[in-house]
């Protein structure tokens, strides 16, 4: 093995969350090249397969988000191009892309998780919208959180705190796609854990606290100065390990490798809800995962290098 791959960053793509995904792509890159790692980045699109297949990287590390870039469909291309790739394989992204299906998982693996359903658009028309709504509240009660079945960076996403207003936020979870998950809303401290792998076994670093005036949606997500991150977060030991060992649980049971971040919700109880799990965390500059290999200690361009090179040792193609 070269001391130093050459790697492939992937990001762009056409989904709602592509101007994420270039900066991400463009931070990591960035970061990879000043410890010295050959980096070329690359857009998913017709010219993706032919300037894979002729440069042949040591590794790809998709960093892509939403539907392509999360759901495992780009992680078969390159299984079937024969190239290793750092991140979960296509069939644990795809379970893990479902919200619905990661909770579900979840729940398995003993976790805790806030009560769910999940319905299609179509069956609103089919039943009845007024009458599926009531129902709704009537199961689970308020406040509820709507959001896409599949998705992230909170588009879609509302925090229902009066029945008038759940007729509108599933208009708006419907236009960024075709199957909505409502859950409970849990009120509480607001956490992001993130777990690496970087050649020593998976390690959890340490927790984001996400404190937003409003909802911590899309803009809040990505432009300064709407939210405030308190990193590590303001937990006692026995909350912040016991926030650690639920996010590994998370990973292991979803079967994810090298990367990912899982959301969690603390709340007056100390009880902790899982919510989702993400296989491509944000790498902005305001994303949270960087925050957290920071306050561990880590410089991001050593962290990013030594993930590689893990990676590289333990490459996820097909065999």
């Amino acid at each position: 093995m070269s001391p130093a791959p050459r790697i492939a960053v992937l990001a762009g793509g056409l989904s709602h969350e592509r101007d994420v995904s270039l900066r991400s792509g463009r931070r990591v890159a960035e970061a990879l090249r000043g410890v010295g790692i050959e980096v070329s980045v690359h857009d998913v699109d017709a010219d993706l397969v032919p300037a894979l297949t002729e440069l042949r990287p040591d590794l790809v590390w998709p960093l892509l988000h939403g539907a392509s870039g999360e759901d495992g469909s780009v992680r078969d291309v390159l299984e079937l191009l024969g190239l290793p790739y750092l991140g979960t394989d296509p069939r644990a992204s795809r379970i893990a892309w479902s919200k619905p299906g990661a909770k579900t998982v979840a729940e398995s693996a003993g976790l805790v998780t806030p009560r769910f359903v999940t319905l299609p658009q179509s069956l609103f028309r089919d039943l009845g919208a007024g009458r599926v709504l009531d129902a709704i509240t009537t199961h689970l009660g308020l406040p509820l959180v709507v959001k896409p079945a599949e998705g992230g960076s909170a588009l879609g996403v509302s925090l229902v705190t009066r029945a008038e207003d759940l007729p509108r936020a599933m208009v708006e979870c419907f236009a960024y796609g075709d199957t909505a998950m409502i859950e409970t809303a849990v009120i509480g401290v607001e956490l992001a854990v993130s777990v690496v792998d970087a050649g020593d076994g998976l390690v959890a670093l340490p927790p984001v606290e996400i404190v937003t005036d409003g909802p911590y949606d899309y803009d809040a997500r990505y432009n300064p100065g709407r939210t405030e991150y308190f990193t590590p977060a303001r937990l006692t030991p026995e909350v912040t390990a016991r926030v650690a060992d639920t996010a590994l649980r998370a990973h292991r049971a979803l079967g994810l490798r090298h990367i990912s971040r899982t959301d969690l919700i603390v709340d007056s109880a100390g009880t902790i809800h899982f919510l989702e799990v993400n296989v491509a965390p944000g790498m902005t500059e305001t994303s949270l995962l960087p925050q957290a290999a920071e306050a561990a200690g880590y410089h991001l361009g050593d962290l990013y290098r030594r993930l590689v090179l893990a990676a590289v040792d333990s490459p996820s193609e097909s065999r």
